[in-house]
């Protein structure tokens, strides 16, 4: 103990500037943007290469699962690509509320998942390299996942379904009652759809989907089941918890979607000046 105490005296000089130099960084990121960015792109490139590595040690141990999870979703596309137009009421991919909107698809690997806290983030392994942008859609086979917050060279930050930030618009499968999805942090297996209109009919177990009434999500991703719902008698509308088809404590291989259309979209959506 004596001696780490002359440790500390003998060297107070140097220990004092190092710990004057990182709380003067500290305030110089957070008082500047430009620092703050650069800051959190620097982070995610190291963190996105440690977990990788790390990641990799064990990707080999979950190959039969993922080969399984594969080829489910091999034959789900064989169904639509096989099945005639007309015949389908919706496409997992291209039907949206705006007619002739295109979506380009990217794959990525998640290398780390957080579900446990209020604000819940993954780190994916692509980043703007791959073109990947702020407020790209992020999907799996099974449903929605989040939307694209960050990116680095390499790697990108994805905000979760799980994460009291984020809102995505969502519908009832079988009508078009829409409503805001967001997250209550009770569980990280249930989320809640808001501002369903009270003339909804509603049954435990319908089905939740996206909206398409933005241009990150096409119309008809799935999102999961009604487990419940509740009547605000003073606002006249639903509150749904909503069953995740995702296991989100169990994600590996995700679709990045990239709305070709968006910035025309965006510049007719802008409001005049004028």
């Amino acid at each position: 103990m004596q001696q780490i105490i002359k440790f500390f005296l003998r060297n107070k000089t140097f220990l004092l500037y190092f710990l004057l130099l990182f709380i003067a960084v500290i305030f110089t990121i957070q008082s500047h943007s430009y620092h703050k960015s650069k800051f959190i792109n620097s982070a995610n490139f190291v963190t996105g290469g440690v977990y990788n590595s790390v990641n990799n040690l064990t990707v080999y141990f979950n190959l039969e699962s993922q080969n399984q999870l594969l080829q489910e979703e091999n034959a789900r596309l064989n169904s639509v690509l096989h099945t005639p137009h007309d015949t389908i009421n919706s496409s997992f991919i291209s039907d949206s509320i705006y007619s002739g909107v295109n979506y380009k698809f990217t794959t990525a690997r998640v290398i780390k998942n957080s579900y446990s806290v209020k604000n819940n983030v993954l780190l994916i392994n692509r980043g703007k390299r791959d073109s990947i942008q702020q407020d790209f859609g992020v999907i799996t086979p099974n449903g929605i996942l989040g939307i694209v917050d960050q990116t680095s060279t390499k790697f990108a930050t994805v905000l979760s379904i799980l994460n009291t930030n984020i809102k995505i618009s969502a519908q009832l499968k079988n009508s078009n009652h829409f409503g805001s999805l967001m997250w209550d942090t009770k569980s990280p297996h249930v989320v809640q759809l808001n501002e369903i209109s009270k003339i909804a009919t509603l049954k435990k177990g319908d089905t939740i989907v996206t909206s398409g009434r933005s241009v990150i999500f096409p119309k008809g991703i799935p999102v999961g089941t009604i487990q419940d719902f509740r009547l605000d008698v003073a606002e006249n509308f639903y509150t749904i918890d909503v069953q995740l088809f995702n296991d989100m404590t169990d994600i590996e291989y995700v679709y990045i979607i990239e709305n070709v259309d968006k910035p025309e979209i965006n510049s007719l959506l802008k409001p005049s000046n004028e």
